[in-house]
């Protein structure tokens, strides 16, 4: 990381300490803040933090490795997670996994080589009536069958499209 990217990120950690008062209550909002915009929490973030926070920086790596949303190497622009509960087991999680290998040409746990696309299982969607689930970013789908996961990918595609174009 270079230094001013240091300096710029150190100052938006503490700009996000101040609105928790630099308490440990804003441990999690901090960490999501500086997730969202970062695509994860590196160590120089972690180290940051616990010092504003007064708490030690293993305490700070014990939340982030805790949560499973929560990641300390970098994700795509599009992170997509798929329920792995018995639920979406029993509803053909099987066949959606092996879908999103093939048409995102990457293994769970992966990210694409242009950095679009991170797959991801994730312990529970809370959509367990409605399985097998998935979750692009924020975006949940329910009852997902080999046939949607093009539609759910090329529309992610368009939308990144779309948005790179708008930034031009």
């Amino acid at each position: 990381m270079l230094r001013a990217e240091r300096d710029t990120l150190g100052e938006e950690i503490i700009e996000m300490a101040k609105e928790f008062d630099y308490k440990r209550s804003g441990l999690l909002p901090i960490l999501q803040a500086v997730q969202d915009k970062h695509k994860h929490i590196s160590d120089f973030a972690m180290q940051e933090i616990a010092s504003l926070l007064d708490i030690h920086p293993v305490e700070v790596y014990g939340v982030i490795s805790f949560y499973s949303f929560l990641r300390t190497e970098t994700t795509g622009k599009f992170v997509v997670r798929l329920c792995q509960t018995i639920s979406c087991d029993m509803a053909g999680k099987k066949n959606v996994a092996r879908q999103l290998e093939n048409e995102l040409g990457i293994k769970f746990g992966e990210t694409t080589s242009d950095g679009h696309f991170s797959l991801e299982y994730a312990n529970c969607l809370g959509l367990c009536d409605q399985g097998p689930a998935l979750l692009v970013n924020d975006v949940a789908y329910a009852g997902v069958t080999p046939e949607m996961v093009r539609n759910i990918i090329q529309g992610c595609k368009r939308a990144f499209t779309a948005y790179a174009q708008e930034g031009k």
